[in-house]
């Protein structure tokens, strides 16, 4: 049986020149994270941004006060009214939350007649290490990523996918990785930047095939922007790979274009001036200039 995530793809010749991309997460109402992040980034990635709201946070750069999630039935239907209407090139997805909000985006998923590509950012442990989903949250989650084709978990949450402590090391960090890689059939982004050295090592991840092969690991590594401008990032990153794809780049090609621009965007966050704690990124630092 073809599983979801090795459905037929539109070929490069098919690709369109402003694609359609979706994200599904939750909101930032000060911009720097969830959806907002997310369509400032397929903007400066060349693509058309949508989005359908999963919960409703009242946060700010200093954390969050409080989570409303509106009715599944609603979730439903604003997915029905994107998908009905346009056709969709790649979706993103962040934080889901419950098991009632995976199940529902599962079910849209599975009914699409043509699934773009999709990329999973699995929200599940924060920086802090405090889990962010409970138990029945966290297995249905595991279970959607057999969906993806792409996740980018940071090191607690591809920790949590592998069953293991978080890694200390880089080598630890890829061997999590090929784990939950040929456990689900997926790619996986294997990132660096919850390490403190001056260099950030990013390491995309593919799963072996059914002779144990594997393709070579690309190791992408960039220099460490020392900043406490970092809200959101990950949100970033992840939307910006899925703009890329739908655009026609492979992975491998997509993932150092996203490095240099984060690097730029991290660099630029010191023009911002927004909030008291950990300010966001300066995602159109490529289209505004840069200073210093």
């Amino acid at each position: 049986m073809t599983s979801p995530a090795s459905a037929p793809r539109r070929s490069p010749s098919g690709v369109r020149e402003i694609p359609n991309v979706l994200s599904i997460a939750g909101t930032d109402p000060t911009g720097g994270a969830g959806i907002q992040a997310d369509l400032k980034s397929f903007a400066a990635h060349g693509a058309y941004g949508m989005a359908v709201v999963t919960a409703l946070v009242a946060q700010n750069t200093e954390g969050v006060r409080d989570i409303h999630l509106p009715p599944v039935t609603f979730l439903r239907a604003q997915l029905d009214a994107v998908s009905d209407d346009v056709a969709l090139d790649a979706v993103k997805v962040g934080m889901l939350g419950t098991v009632e909000v995976i199940e529902t985006v599962a079910q849209w998923w599975d009914g699409l007649p043509d699934r773009p590509w999709l990329v999973v950012d699995p929200v599940m442990v924060a920086t802090s290490g405090d889990r962010l989903l409970q138990a029945d949250a966290e297995q249905a989650l595991i279970e959607f990523l057999h969906r993806a084709d792409l996740i980018t978990p940071n090191i607690p949450e591809l920790a949590l996918l592998a069953g293991q402590e978080p890694a200390a090391d880089a080598a630890t960090l890829v061997r999590q990785a090929r784990s939950v890689a040929d456990a689900h059939g997926v790619v996986v982004l294997a990132k660096g930047g919850h390490f403190d050295d001056d260099e950030v090592e990013d390491i995309l991840v593919h799963p072996a095939d059914d002779d144990g092969a594997r393709p070579d690991e690309g190791r992408h590594v960039s220099e460490r922007v020392r900043t406490t401008s970092t809200h959101g990032t990950g949100c970033s990153v992840s939307s910006a790979l899925a703009a890329l794809r739908a655009r026609g780049l492979s992975w491998d090609e997509a993932v150092p274009q996203v490095k240099v621009w984060m690097t730029e965007a991290l660099r630029d966050t010191q023009r911002l001036n927004v909030g008291h704690g950990h300010g966001p990124i300066q995602h159109f630092a490529q289209l505004w200039g840069t200073q210093g």
